[in-house]
């Protein structure tokens, strides 16, 4: 092939360099093989001399996406188990709350119906005392 690698200065990287015979357009396949195949093969070449260290970042990426998904999982998990406590407390404590309002309005309907009946009891005497006093003469 006609390509020449050179290193960039700056960055440590390669950059493809065509040479003249290449850039006129002779040669842009040998032997069934086209230019593009070739320069694919030569880029995974040189990914490949990094790959190494990139393969331990990438890993090492991996390992902290992994104990991160485990703590949230972790999270979420505690989370809802608190969520879970907090609500059968909250509904106990509702319940509770309820059943005690309701016992306490049993009270005063109670309450309520024992003096109804009381005053009513003092209606009538007092119905009958009226009746008395306007009609003495019956007692008599």
């Amino acid at each position: 092939m006609n390509t020449e690698m050179e290193e960039d200065a700056g960055n440590g990287g390669f950059r493809k360099r065509m040479r003249a015979s290449d850039e006129d357009g002779k040669g842009d396949s040998r032997d069934g093989i086209s230019l593009d195949n070739t320069i694919e093969n030569e880029e995974t070449d040189t990914k490949l001399v990094a790959s190494d260290e990139m393969e331990l970042n990438i890993a090492q990426i991996l390992d902290k996406i992994e104990s991160f998904t485990q703590t949230v999982s972790n999270l979420l998990e505690t989370g809802k188990t608190m969520f879970k406590e907090l609500s059968n407390e909250f509904e106990e404590r509702l319940i509770m709350i309820h059943k005690e309002h309701v016992e306490k309005w049993q009270e005063e309907i109670k309450e309520l119906r024992l003096l109804d009946a009381s005053n009513e009891e003092t209606t009538s005497l007092l119905h009958n005392a009226r009746y008395l006093i306007q009609n003495p003469s019956i007692e008599q």
